[in-house]
């Protein structure tokens, strides 16, 4: 494994500067949230912006993973919306291009994941419509994402339909696409008590392509930094090495940018000394 940071932790950052930032503390990948200040895949222009992005990563020694949870790219007046379960076809097939075109940011970048979720229901349709109307968006993304050599990382998230893991193993199991991965955030899984944390690694370490680490406390989504929470980490920390992880462990702190660098040095500082030394 490898330790990475998150851009929505550096917001009122250059993404460029935080970029030489991150590689100087001595983080070896980065995960790029695309948003309006870092890279826009809706622009004309993106991809030149992308070849530039992919000669910078590959100068500082950054590996890449695209994230795609932005607040407000695609409706400035609706945080995260719309989403691939939304009611309209047309709202839906505006996330679907949106995470179509973050598969083709990742093969320019040279990444090979892309992180998403499911969203939140803004109606009521029922269940096994809005399983529906996730499955049908993550297949078609998984084709496309697997014609590229993708590996699409899907997050379960407090609040959103896909919320606990028993959820994400049957959407897992409904999409059936063998390029279908897991983004697991070790402190959603603390925040909704599905413990030991540990045992999640373990039992998904198949597919798992993508880890979000912060600390947490019971019952509240909002990441903290390590020691603010609850979390023990050495056994997490542990336990990916056990499975032999080769992926990004990405700290995730968006509402920290305030205070960016500090926050991002004192984070590596703290996975690394909660690492268990080869033997």
């Amino acid at each position: 494994m490898y330790f990475g940071y998150n851009t929505n932790g550096f917001a009122h950052h250059r993404l460029e500067d935080a970029l030489a930032i991150l590689a100087e503390l001595g983080y070896r990948g980065v995960a790029l949230t695309l948003d309006w200040h870092t890279l826009n895949p809706l622009e004309p222009d993106w991809q030149r912006r992308a070849e530039r992005l992919r000669g910078r990563l590959e100068t500082l020694g950054l590996r890449c993973v695209v994230e795609t949870g932005a607040r407000f790219l695609l409706d400035a007046r609706r945080k995260h919306q719309p989403t691939l379960v939304s009611p309209g076809a047309e709202e839906r097939q505006r996330r679907l291009d949106f995470l179509c075109r973050a598969v083709d940011a990742a093969v320019v970048l040279g990444g090979s994941v892309v992180s998403f979720w499911s969203g939140t229901p803004v109606d009521q349709p029922g269940d096994e419509e809005l399983w529906r109307r996730l499955t049908s968006g993550c297949q078609h993304l998984a084709d496309y994402a697997a014609q590229r050599g993708v590996w699409l990382a899907f997050e379960p998230e407090p609040g959103m339909f896909i919320d606990v893991m028993p959820k994400f193993a049957e959407l897992c199991r409904r999409v059936g696409r063998p390029n279908f991965g897991l983004t697991l955030d070790v402190g959603h899984l603390h925040c909704q008590g599905e413990v030991p944390l540990a045992d999640h690694l373990r039992a998904w370490r198949e597919i798992l392509v993508n880890v979000h680490i912060e600390d947490m406390r019971r019952g509240q989504h909002e990441h903290l930094r390590f020691g603010e929470g609850e979390i023990d980490f050495a056994p997490v920390l542990r336990a990916l090495a056990e499975i032999g992880y080769a992926g990004g462990v990405h700290v995730e702190l968006s509402r920290h940018s305030h205070d960016a660098v500090e926050t991002a040095r004192r984070a590596l500082k703290f996975l690394e000394a909660h690492t268990p030394k080869p033997a």
